[in-house]
């Protein structure tokens, strides 16, 4: 008998509810609605606004032992802390620090059907993977930063060499497991840095450097955090996986998803040793939370990225091929233009887009 996956669904705050229904509605397409225990459970800055906490210990405790966790978005304007720090994202950054989500995967993929904001870019020349350090770097500074008299305030970047190894290697290994970079077919691991101007930065170049000699396959390359948002605007197809601290991480993905269409269509995963978290990249969006335009596409791929996290972790060939499934179909509707969102150029709405997913999967049945 195929095993049930319970999954944490975390809707959250303004768009959230909307693109996360659209995920769960597509993954029970591909996989079955019989393959997931779906429970829901409340966290964000609505929930801070009327309950004073952004993560009840209970969504804690059912996202620590779940199989995945699914999430929305967080977030809502003016919903702040005594120190002006947003409370709805709260949720996810307790949940990286406390459940070890030291990999933050986010894949910059450039489909067929989306016109890219780049001079001639096609489908295929932009197709990269930015691994992000997840629990270190300046964002571990979160909460416990000296603000002085209220006229100095300092927060503390922190990186230790168990973090970068780890990191490193995930990214060198997921190397190996890919094509290449689309401009030349090399397997290639950047690393986006500011070795130049601080010790941390350089330390952290170091490791990447003595975890590289274990993958002579592969090559390694640098590139400074600010010379790197003019390559990766400039020449994309040179990348393959790049590999950055947790800050670097955080601009560069916005910047790359940017490139291949916007926020809306960039997937995010966060995986430790033994938990995995999906959302998409993007914020709650509040300006059109509530009006059923909002892009789903960014989420499904999170889903699909979660089924394919979950086959490997379990051996489970179905809910991998499920998630090529969902993959395949985003790329259908997409290729085609039949169901584009606003933020893309079309008109249909966040029900209509998903929709038009879950039909494509229906005709790669038929077809098959």
């Amino acid at each position: 008998m195929s095993k049930t996956y319970e999954i944490a669904v975390v809707p959250g705050d303004g768009i959230g509810p909307e693109v996360c229904s659209a995920a769960l509605e597509t993954i029970c397409a591909a996989a079955g609605r019989r393959a997931f225990n779906l429970v829901e459970h409340p966290a964000g800055a609505g929930h801070f606004r009327t309950h004073g906490t952004a993560l009840p210990e209970e969504t804690f405790a059912a996202c620590k032992t779940a199989d995945a966790v699914l999430h929305g978005a967080a977030g809502i304007p003016g919903v702040v802390y005594p120190d002006g720090t947003e409370a709805g994202i709260e949720f996810g950054l307790q949940l990286r620090f406390r459940l070890d989500l030291y990999a933050n995967i986010r894949p910059i993929r450039l489909h067929p059907g989306v016109e890219s904001p780049l001079k001639n870019m096609a489908a295929g020349d932009i197709d990269y993977v930015i691994l992000r350090e997840n629990t270190e770097g300046l964002y571990a500074s979160r909460g416990s930063g000296t603000n002085l008299r209220d006229e100095i305030a300092t927060d503390t970047l922190v990186m230790t060499r168990k973090g970068i190894e780890r990191i490193a290697r995930k990214a060198f290994e997921l190397a190996r497991r890919r094509n290449g970079a689309p401009l030349d077919g090399k397997k290639r691991v950047t690393v986006c840095d500011k070795a130049n101007v601080l010790r941390s930065y350089a330390f952290f170049r170091k490791v990447c450097e003595q975890v590289a000699e274990d993958f002579p396959d592969v090559e390694l390359d640098y590139g400074y955090a600010d010379a790197m948002m003019v390559h990766m605007v400039r020449r994309p197809s040179f990348y393959d996986v790049i590999v950055t601290e947790n800050m670097f991480g955080d601009i560069i993905s916005d910047l790359g998803a940017v490139t291949v269409g916007g926020m809306g269509m960039s997937p995010s995963a966060e995986i430790g040793d033994s938990n995995g978290f999906f959302q998409a990249a993007h914020g709650s969006a509040p300006d059109i939370a509530g009006q059923g335009i909002a892009n789903p596409i960014g989420t499904i791929l999170a889903g699909a990225m979660m089924l394919e996290w979950l086959g490997e972790r379990h051996q489970d060939r179905a809910l991998t091929e499920a998630a090529g499934r969902i993959d395949k179909a985003v790329a259908s509707v997409l290729a085609k233009g039949e169901a584009l969102p606003p933020d893309l150029g079309g008109k249909e709405r966040t029900t209509a887009v998903t929709a038009a997913i879950c039909r494509a999967m229906d005709q790669q049945a038929t077809a098959a």
